[in-house]
């Protein structure tokens, strides 16, 4: 499907990928008002968010990553950079490992690499934290103005205990491009990342984020920019 595309800006092309629950326009801010002055900064409302309407979730990393081919080609964007958190970053990975000829570099965050020994007790705090939105009329009526689908499927989704594909965190096979790996000092488990990846590939950047956690680019955005436009920059000379 064709995803509902904000573009920003003019030069080369840079793709942020939301996180669960927000869209293009709400996630991303900071990093959006710096970069669109010398980029083009693209911002899609993945599958099933914002105006992107979709409820089908059967094989959403894959059929995500297939959205992002179609709306980019639709762009007339051959490659770009591509940056992601959370789930944004789930779906920028699959992207990158399907698609590597349309991505010059990959920016992930928020990110597990590998699945805790713990998994099962994260997953169970995560699945009752989601019960609590659903239970809280703020916000749900502030979602059901943001998302033109049912929103609710992301966390029925979010309840199987296997809905996290840790097959393909694990390794980055088909990646052809440099990726940068920014994790908060603050979650252990994504931390293990910024050890495991530079292992696999000598083109992996990390970048381990002081006095933040899962949401690097919200909780640090000026560290987080200031290291990501580092990383473009260098990618672009090479």
């Amino acid at each position: 499907m064709l995803l509902h595309t904000e573009v920003f800006g003019e030069g080369e092309p840079i793709v942020f990928l939301h996180t669960g629950l927000q869209t293009g326009l709400t996630d991303f801010e900071y990093q959006r008002e710096y970069f669109k002055h010398n980029f083009k900064v693209i911002l899609p409302d993945i599958r099933g968010h914002g105006k992107s309407i979709e409820n089908n979730l059967s094989n959403f990393f894959k059929d995500s990553a297939i959205d992002i081919e179609e709306t980019l080609n639709k762009l007339d964007v051959k490659s770009a950079h591509l940056v992601g958190s959370s789930l944004g970053a789930l779906v920028g990975l699959c992207f990158a490992k399907n698609f590597p000829h349309k991505v010059k570099s990959l920016t992930i965050s928020g990110v597990l690499s590998k699945k805790p020994e713990n998994w099962i007790e994260l997953h169970k705090e995560d699945v009752k934290y989601q019960a609590q939105l659903l239970q809280n009329e703020d916000v749900a009526n502030y979602f059901d103005n943001l998302h033109g689908s049912d929103w609710r499927q992301f966390i029925y989704m979010g309840k199987d205990e296997h809905w996290y594909p840790f097959h393909e965190t694990k390794d980055l096979d088909g990646i052809n491009s440099p990726v940068l790996y920014m994790v908060g000092e603050g979650n252990k488990g994504e931390t293990k990342g910024a050890i495991l990846y530079p292992l696999l590939r000598e083109d992996v950047h990390v970048s381990i984020i002081p006095f933040a956690s899962h949401l690097v680019h919200l909780e640090q955005p000026e560290i987080y920019t200031k290291v990501l436009d580092t990383f473009i920059k260098k990618v672009e000379k090479e």
